[in-house]
This record gives C-alpha cells, sequence and structure tokens, in this order.
C-alpha cells in the first residue's frame, strides 16, 4: 500500500527506538517530485519541536533535475504535520534529556509523502554490540532450526 522513498537503517542501529508517529510533510511541488524520483536522503536528519510545531532538520531533497529557477533549497528546515496533542506530547518526551526524534523512513500513502518519526533514545557502545549479539545469535538458532526442520523431512 505504501511505497518507500528512503529510509534511515543506520537508525535502528545507533538509537534505541521508543516510539514511532507518521507525520505528513509541508513540501514544494519540485521537493515532491524529486521524492518521487528518490532523491532523497535522511540519514542525518532530526526533528526539533518549536513554538508548537514540528520542523525537519537535515533531510536532503535533492533538486528536481527538471525544475527551473524556482528549485527548491535541499536542506532547508521542513514543517511536519501532526495533531496538536501529539505535539504536546511529544514536547514532553523530547524535553528529557537524552531522547531526540529521529526519522526512520519516508514513504508514499495515498499519493501523499509521509514520513515515520521515532522517539529515540541514544545507545551506548556497549548496547550496540549486544544488539549486534543478539541479532547474531536470533540468525543462527533460526538457521539451526531450519535445518533441523528439513532433516526430519
Amino acid at each position: 500500500m505504501s511505497e518507500d522513498l528512503a529510509s534511515n537503517r543506520k537508525a535502528r542501529h545507533e538509537y534505541l527506538i521508543l516510539q514511532t508517529f507518521e507525520a505528513g510533510m509541508v513540501l514544494t511541488g519540485t521537493e515532491v517530485k524529486s521524492a518521487k524520483a528518490g532523491r532523497i536522503s535522511i540519514q542525518e536528519g532530526f526533528g526539533r519541536v518549536e513554538h508548537g510545531e514540528v520542523f525537519l532538520y537535515n533531510c536532503d531533497i535533492n533538486h528536481y533535475e527538471h525544475g527551473n529557477r524556482f528549485n527548491h533549497e535541499p536542506k532547508r528546515k521542513r514543517k511536519l504535520l501532526l495533531h496538536a496533542a501529539e505535539i504536546r506530547k511529544l514536547y514532553e518526551l523530547v524535553s528529557v534529556k537524552g531522547h531526540t526524534l529521529v526519522p526512520l523512513r519516508m514513504y508514499l500513502k495515498k499519493g501523499l509523502v509521509k514520513i515515520e518519526l521515532a522517539l529515540a533514545k541514544g545507545k551506548n557502545l556497549y548496547d550496540k554490540r549486544e544488539t549486534l549479539k543478539r541479532k547474531t545469535i536470533d540468525r543462527e538458532t533460526s538457521r539451526t532450526m531450519n535445518l533441523h526442520r528439513q532433516r526430519k523431512k
């Protein structure tokens, strides 16, 4: 149903994801065309709550190839569209030390560009190592279980 335009795979490694939110974005016409062409990078992006509104910073949407002199600025701050109650909740949650808003993926939903925003807490180095160990153990366990099932047949 939804088509992914960009994803931030590094975010799940760098941060502990506490909660996710779906938000719309205020974009210009050339930004939408460039996004649909897949010319997006959300790796360095982050969100911030300012004056009762949520903005996305450092999200790079490259210039539209067929745009004219009114083409958009690639790294401008972009307003995110959320309900007022969600914005208040985000403001309270982000004000806690160590919490931040991180974009996880940008996608199309019914022709509109949406972004999945996560409330996240930074992981320490030992947390990252523990996550990698757990992933490898789970992968090896599932591999041996599959081999065991195949031998029984």
